[in-house]
């Protein structure tokens, strides 16, 4: 049974920053594209970050350019999430999700195109 596990998470002043993990298992984990979601309270998820297989290329939303960066160490089977300069409205539970593709280089920032997805981590920025 495949496993994504997120960690990372908690609570951090305005300006401060985290970074996330989302370890992979039972999944041969350079075959996919992985992606970060989130989702505040009364909202609808939305992506954050994703990166092909290889790590290749990348991209973001609007929202989080220049402030957050995905990464991955596909030896490990971990994605990361470089967040900083997090400000309240990034407030919500961070979910790593993964993407099965046969093309190298592409990503999705659809949630529909995941395959698994962890638990989530929380993330809270508040002074």
């Amino acid at each position: 049974q495949v496993h994504l596990v997120e960690s990372g998470g908690g609570l951090v002043q305005p300006g401060g920053s985290l970074r996330l993990s989302c370890a992979a298992s039972e999944l041969t984990f350079s075959d996919y594209a992985m992606g970060w979601f989130r989702q505040a309270p009364g909202k609808e998820r939305a992506f954050v970050a994703a990166i092909s297989r290889s790590g290749t290329i990348s991209g973001c939303a609007a929202a989080v350019k220049g402030r957050f960066t995905i990464s991955r160490d596909n030896a490990r089977n971990t994605v990361f999430l470089q967040m900083n300069s997090l400000q309240p409205e990034d407030t919500a539970a961070y979910y790593c999700a993964a993407d099965r593709r046969v093309t190298q280089l592409a990503w999705s920032d659809q949630p529909e195109s995941y395959d698994y997805w962890g638990q989530g981590t929380q993330v809270t920025v508040s002074s």
